[in-house]
């Protein structure tokens, strides 16, 4: 059984997000407070993390932050903040998806099971050696890392699946809605916003000059193209 850390004050809301989740054959741990969530996100073994933002105690976007620097697991942020801005935030510290809240638990789940999913195909590569050279780049799909000149340069799981995928498509316009669906893989409810954060952070990475992108072009209208 998947272990799943929930992370969320209300706690009327938090035992209906748990019953749904235990009736899909998950283990369930609730914490109610940031600094607690914090301490078992960090010295737990979690299979999948559900955040809330606004939390009594250390932020949901602090806990993400701390999380993503020692972990390569799946986070989802739950939150009633709609502003896009947080959803910008949330994804650009390393979470992988953001619900907003009132939402169905069905929903919940469904998304939770679509990133274990991915993450255990993932982990399934991870057998499988098979580097790319690019642009001074190396790519590692066996070991998921990136050295750009000889440098390792940190990575969360979307930022590398996205990179892998733009690199194994070079010179090809691929549009937000298309990334999407091949990286989050949720055709309805799509928030394409994420993308666009995911960009700006792969070209804060491995462009010279982010601002004046050469390796990962927009094309204003259909997408973005990785250039060869």
């Amino acid at each position: 059984m998947k272990n799943i850390l929930l992370i969320e004050d209300e706690v009327s809301i938090a035992e209906l997000q748990r019953d749904y989740l235990e009736i899909n054959n998950f283990t369930v741990d609730m914490q109610h407070t940031g600094d607690a969530g914090l301490q078992h996100a960090l010295q737990g073994n979690y299979d999948l993390i559900i955040l809330d933002i606004m939390l009594p105690g250390i932020s949901g976007f602090e806990i993400c932050k701390q999380i993503r620097a020692v972990k390569n697991i799946p986070i989802l942020f739950v939150s009633a903040k709609k502003e896009d801005i947080d959803k910008i935030r949330g994804l650009g510290l390393g979470a992988d998806d953001y619900i907003t809240k009132p939402f169905s638990p069905s929903e919940l789940v469904a998304r939770v099971k679509a990133h274990l999913a991915r993450y255990e195909r993932l982990a399934g590569n991870q057998n499988k050696s098979n580097t790319i050279y690019i642009h001074g780049i190396s790519i590692d799909k066996s070991s998921r890392r990136v050295h750009i000149n000889g440098e390792e340069v940190p990575f969360t799981t979307k930022e590398f699946d996205l990179f892998v995928f733009l690199v194994m498509h070079p010179n090809q316009v691929l549009s937000k809605e298309q990334l999407y669906e091949n990286i989050w893989g949720f055709e309805s409810a799509a928030d394409v916003s994420t993308v666009t954060v995911h960009i700006g952070k792969l070209r804060g990475k491995i462009e010279r000059e982010p601002a004046h992108p050469k390796l990962l072009e927009t094309v204003w209208g259909a997408g973005y193209r990785f250039n060869v």
